[in-house]
C-alpha cells in the first residue's frame, strides 16, 4: 500500500478534512468521527489490546514518563477517551507527591464524544480525574491555565489540527508542555509493508468480529495513513508556537511521541 498525501486542514469555510481515505467538508467530518466513537466506544480498550497486541500500554507508558506529571500540576489529556493516560498521570503524580509533597494534581480528561466520556467513568478513574465533554478545535479553558497538555491517538480525527494545536498553545501556561502520542510513519520499507498488511487486512476483520463494526475499524486504518509524518507533523506543532520540538519513534515509527515547550 503506498503512502498517501496528508489531509488539507485550514480554518475557513468551505474547508475540507479527511475523512480515512475520503475528503470531506471539516465540518461533515466532525459528526462522522463522532459517529465511529459511538460505535466502538463500548469495545474500544478490547480492540486496542487486540489490535496492538497489547504493545499500545507500552507506548502509553513511555508517553506518560515523558510528560513526567508532577505534584500541583493541572495536566489537560484531550481526547482523553476512556482515561487510560488519565489514570497514568494522576498515579505518578501521586508518587512523585508522596516523594516529595506538594499539592494534589488536577488531571483533565476532555474528549469530543460523551460516549466515550461514559464508558471511561463507567471503568473508573483516580482522585485527581475529573471528566469533560468538549472540542479539541475550542478548549472550554482560559488562556494560560495548564501545565501541561497531553492528546494521544486523537489528533488525526481533529477536522482542523493546526486550529486544535494553536488551542493546545493558548491554554498552557508559559513554560508548559505539550505532548502527543500518534501512529506515524514507519522508518523503514520492511516494517511500512509489514505493518500495511496487518493494519489493512486484519484489523478491520478484528473489528468486524469482535466488535461487529468492521466499517469504523477501516476508518480508523485509513485515517493513520492520511495522518502527517513525523518531521511534517513536527513543523506543524512548531507554526502552532512550540519550542525544542523533539520526536521520539516507536516501533520503528509505527507510532511518535512529539514534545514541545510552551516557551
Amino acid at each position: 500500500m503506498t503512502d498517501t498525501a496528508p489531509p488539507s486542514n485550514t480554518t475557513s469555510s468551505g474547508k475540507t478534512s479527511s475523512f480515512g481515505f475520503r475528503d470531506v467538508d471539516a465540518k461533515e467530518k466532525v459528526q462522522l468521527v463522532r459517529g465511529v466513537f459511538d460505535s466502538v466506544a463500548s469495545n474500544y480498550d478490547l480492540m486496542n489490546d487486540l489490535m496492538s497486541a497489547g504493545v499500545h500500554r507500552l507506548w502509553k507508558d513511555a508517553a506518560a514518563a515523558k510528560l513526567n506529571p508532577r505534584p500541583g500540576e493541572t495536566i489537560l489529556d484531550v481526547a482523553g477517551g476512556t482515561g487510560d493516560m488519565a489514570r497514568r498521570y494522576a498515579k505518578m503524580a501521586r508518587a512523585a507527591q508522596t516523594r516529595r509533597g506538594g499539592e494534589d494534581a488536577s488531571v483533565i480528561v476532555l474528549d469530543y464524544n460523551a460516549e466515550m466520556i461514559m464508558a471511561g467513568v463507567h471503568k473508573g478513574g483516580e482522585p485527581e480525574m475529573s471528566w469533560s465533554v468538549g472540542d479539541a478545535m475550542a478548549l472550554p479553558l482560559p488562556d494560560a491555565s495548564v501545565d501541561a497538555y497531553s492528546i494521544s491517538f486523537g489528533i488525526r480525527n481533529v477536522a482542523d489540527i493546526p486550529q486544535a494545536l494553536r488551542e493546545a498553545r493558548r491554554v498552557l501556561k508559559p513554560g508548559g508542555r505539550f505532548l502527543c502520542l500518534e501512529f506515524s510513519r514507519p522508518t523503514a520499507s520492511a516494517i511500512r509493508t509489514a505493518y500495511d498488511a496487518w493494519s489493512f487486512h486484519a484489523i478491520p476483520r478484528i473489528g468486524g468480529w469482535v466488535a461487529g463494526d468492521r466499517d469504523s475499524y477501516q476508518y480508523l486504518v485509513e485515517s493513520i495513513r492520511r495522518f502527517p509524518d513525523q518531521a511534517t507533523f513536527k513543523s506543524m506543532i512548531e507554526a502552532a508556537g512550540f519550542s525544542r520540538v523533539t520526536v521520539a519513534n516507536l516501533a520503528g515509527g509505527v507510532a511518535a511521541i512529539h514534545h514541545g515547550w510552551a516557551i
